[in-house]
């Protein structure tokens, strides 16, 4: 988690938002971060691109493994979460806005999901939360932030 909340920290250095993700599979790591801003694309999500990256590396989209990342993922990061089979889940901060493993709405627990996630929540909780709640405050203060 560690790893991921420096990753968060790049994201937030570079103008997104700060969360940052790392996939650990077969004894390999593909790390990630936020780069909505940077792209510009809506599917860039930490937990995405690590996803992507490691489908493209291993050669499969079964992937597997335990993804570790800063702020609990939304629907569109859960679902691609159980598509790639991922075994375990690990978030820092919740989102009470849109959380999808758990806070809000609980896809990863979801009967109609074909594949179970593990989900470990709240592993530097406070830490990750205070991560996203500077990033939100400077922006604030420097800036109109648009979220649309």
């Amino acid at each position: 988690m560690r790893r991921a909340i420096a990753l968060a920290a790049e994201a937030a250095a570079a103008g997104d938002v700060p969360i940052g993700a790392v996939l650990v599979v077969d004894g390999r790591s593909f790390e990630a971060r936020n780069e909505k801003e940077r792209r510009p694309d809506p599917t860039a999500h930490a937990e995405m691109l690590a996803v992507r990256a490691a489908a493209e590396a291993l050669g499969r989209w079964r992937i597997g493994g335990s993804l570790y990342v800063t702020k609990e993922p939304c629907p569109m990061c859960a679902g691609a979460l159980a598509a790639a089979r991922i075994e375990r889940l690990v978030y820092g901060c919740s989102d009470p806005k849109g959380g999808a493993a758990g806070s809000v709405i609980d896809i990863l627990g979801s009967a109609a999901v074909n594949h179970r996630v593990d989900v470990v929540d709240g592993v530097l909780a406070e830490e990750t939360a205070a991560q996203l709640r500077e990033f939100f405050a400077e922006k604030r203060r420097t800036e109109r932030w648009s979220s649309g």
